[in-house]
């Protein structure tokens, strides 16, 4: 499992990366319509969150001091997707122009 939850961190920080870059090139292209955070909404900062959220939670759980089983690593790494996803979306709504989509 320590292999899914690297994939899936891996996986949500290059979203979280090309969101936060994309955004600030086209932002400083004048292009704000090509932001890929507008582009997305919501709902994709949410899943990036979620992945975000899911993959370190997981990574935590299993190399924790407590010995968990992998049951109990995967309920950790599902409350941390959940957590993630929920903050991301709370931490965009009502940011400005950049919460709406396009």
């Amino acid at each position: 499992m320590v292999k899914v939850y690297s994939v899936v961190l891996a996986i949500g920080v290059v979203g979280l990366l090309v969101v936060i870059l994309g955004g600030a090139f086209a932002e400083n292209l004048g292009r704000t319509e090509h932001d890929p955070g507008r582009r997305i909404g919501g709902a994709g900062r949410a899943a990036i969150g979620g992945l975000v959220g899911f993959g370190m939670a997981g990574l935590s759980a299993e190399f924790s001091t407590f010995d968990l089983s992998w049951s109990m690593a995967l309920l950790v790494a599902v409350v941390g997707a959940g957590a993630g996803a929920v903050w991301a979306w709370y931490a965009s709504r009502g940011s400005g122009s950049d919460a709406d989509p396009v």
